[in-house]
């Protein structure tokens, strides 16, 4: 009796553009993450810098850690946020579309952290449909996020919506 080679399971795809033309085939459903940055906020160190790996769980802060979903697990994590940054093209050029804000505690020692990764990905699909989600997020390090999107392009932010804007003031 010969065995049934398994079936292969079409796996969620990340794209860049429309590859399907509107056909509606293999990839449809797939989601653009193209105009989507990652923001590291460190309000240990006082900074937030661009590092696209984040949005593949790649970035420095990430890397060669155990990740548990109970904040209790790292009870000497730091505090770090990744702001998923979405930006539009409008009429006065592009601007800051979208800023949602995810929690880490990072424990490098130990090499332990804590994510909520279903927090992650509602905070990227939030910020690639136009939503400001920082609320949650510590005075300091919204503050750092913040100043860093004024200063990073100050015509984005400009252009800006008045939502957006008043999120960080």
């Amino acid at each position: 009796m010969t065995e049934k080679p398994k079936r292969q399971r079409q796996q969620f795809t990340i794209i860049k553009d429309d590859a399907t033309d509107g056909h509606g085939g293999y990839g449809a459903g797939s989601i653009s993450l193209e105009n989507m940055s990652s923001v590291i906020v460190d309000p240990n160190e006082e900074k937030a810098y661009v590092d696209m790996d984040a949005m593949h769980a790649r970035s420095d802060i990430e890397r060669r850690v155990r990740y548990y979903s109970d904040r209790s697990e790292v009870p000497d994590g730091l505090l770090y946020w990744i702001a998923w940054v979405t930006v539009e093209s409008g009429d006065n050029g592009p601007y800051y579309f979208g800023v949602a804000a995810s929690e880490l505690r990072i424990d490098k020692p130990n090499k332990r952290g804590y994510k909520k990764l279903g927090e992650h990905v509602n905070h990227m699909e939030r910020s690639l449909k136009g939503e400001v989600v920082v609320d949650h997020m510590d005075e300091k390090s919204r503050k750092l996020l913040g100043d860093f999107l004024k200063t990073f392009d100050e015509k984005m932010w400009e252009n800006a919506t008045d939502e957006l804007k008043k999120a960080f003031s």
